[in-house]
């Protein structure tokens, strides 16, 4: 299991590692938000879904999240291109699909994790990022 504190330094010279520690931050401020986890780490031929969740209101959530550094460059934002939420789109679908799920809402959420230079880092949080 992946700890949350982990250095900066070490973050910085591991991308996956960055990622990683950007799902599991992410899922604790959803978790905290009162969802539940269903699933983390989702892959299949149509693509990846970093995590699933239950929203007591909102159904089956599929998020999107991404984990950066800094946003020197672009804003991370930028990176959810059409073709990224039209393989997210396919990948959900799988999903309902072998798991025999019907008539239940869902949405697509994407969590931006910032690293930053000092402290905590930024989370923001984008429900119903787009629809299918």
């Amino acid at each position: 299991m992946l700890r949350l504190w982990i250095s900066r330094k070490k973050l910085l010279a591991e991308p996956k590692l960055l990622g990683q520690w950007g799902e599991r931050k992410s899922e604790r401020f959803l978790r905290r938000k009162g969802m539940k986890t269903v699933v983390r780490n989702f892959s299949c031929n149509a693509g990846e879904i970093d995590l699933v969740m239950s929203d007591f209101d909102s159904g089956l959530v599929f998020v999107e999240v991404k984990s950066r550094a800094d946003e020197k460059f672009s804003a991370v934002e930028s990176s959810i291109t059409p073709d990224k939420r039209a393989k997210l789109v396919r990948t959900a679908r799988y999903f309902i699909q072998t798991r025999n799920i019907e008539d239940i809402p869902m949405r697509f959420d994407v969590v931006i994790v910032i690293l930053g230079d000092k402290g905590r880092g930024q989370i923001r949080h984008y429900e119903n990022a787009f629809v299918p």
